[in-house]
């Protein structure tokens, strides 16, 4: 976005009455504040344009990831993610104040808060995939977790371990429903698949499609040779992503299937372009 129009609104939190402090002399507001971290205490919440229930959703904070409330009125919180920066309203009540340091995140597809540690306990929390927790103890299988439950152990992975295929993590959401805004793998969109899969494997992504076009590994020279693809080449159309599975296949959250699904590059190009337009963008990333 260009400087006669500010800072791009979706990551820098500023409206014409208030905005965060770091943006001081970036932006015009009403008044600067430092803002509040708090961590998010439910599964899963959305992050939304307004503080309205029935307000659309532009993406969801996971279980353990902070977010920083500049402003709280009317039930909602206004801030920013801390994982990718993403700006909006939040339901106060789905916040904690005090985050902890997360120890581990949610390695499998999903998992669940055990009340104790046995399987056979009435699990009352679902967990999705990189959801933050901090363990601060261990019986058997589970491990017991920061503001209370068990999760069992083995569905658990350090802060600071990583997959080496983030291809193999987009693979895993085979079959997930689609959903805008969605970040895990009860609904996933486009970019939410790509921004989830990365993470696992240690590499950090802004949220949106445009901003992932824009960040993340290197472009492919033009005119693009589609014939030298590689597996985890991200293939960019104007509003939509996939991820190369191989050679002539890709992975995407397909809002024409409406779930996750692999497909021929070539198919999935000729429907695609019908809505929106030829590919724009190939992006490689670095080879681990």
């Amino acid at each position: 976005m260009s400087r006669a129009t500010g800072p791009d609104r979706r990551i820098n939190p500023y409206r014409d009455d208030i905005a965060a402090a770091y943006l001081r002399g970036e932006v015009k507001a009403g008044r600067f504040v430092d803002g509040e971290d708090r961590q998010v205490k439910l599964p899963c919440v959305p992050l939304l344009q307004r503080p309205d229930a029935d307000a659309p959703m532009d993406t969801q904070l996971l279980f353990g990831e902070n977010f920083r409330a500049y402003e709280e009125k009317g039930g909602f919180a206004w801030g920013q993610s801390a994982h990718d920066d993403y700006v909006g309203y939040v339901d106060a009540k789905a916040l904690a104040p005090h985050p902890y340091k997360p120890s581990h995140v949610v390695a499998a597809l999903r998992t669940f808060v055990y009340p104790r540690a046995d399987l056979k306990s009435r699990p009352a929390t679902p967990l999705a995939l990189n959801a933050k927790v901090k363990v601060v103890g261990a019986k058997g299988d589970f491990s017991e977790i920061e503001r209370g439950g068990w999760v069992f152990t083995a569905h658990l992975a350090p802060v600071d371990a990583f997959v080496r295929d983030f291809v193999s993590v987009a693979e895993e959401h085979l079959g997930a429903p689609y959903l805008w805004g969605g970040r895990e793998s009860t609904g996933v969109d486009c970019s939410g698949l790509v921004q989830a899969s990365l993470e696992r494997a240690g590499i950090s992504s802004l949220r949106d499609t445009d901003m992932q076009e824009a960040t993340l590994g290197e472009r492919l020279p033009e005119p693009i040779d589609f014939t030298t693809l590689a597996r985890g080449d991200l293939v960019f159309w104007k509003g939509h992503v996939g991820i190369m599975v191989d050679a002539e296949r890709m992975i995407h959250a397909s809002g024409f299937q409406m779930r996750v699904v692999v497909e021929r590059l070539d198919i999935a190009m000729a429907r695609i372009s019908r809505v929106a337009g030829h590919v724009t963008t190939i992006r490689r990333l670095p080879r681990r």
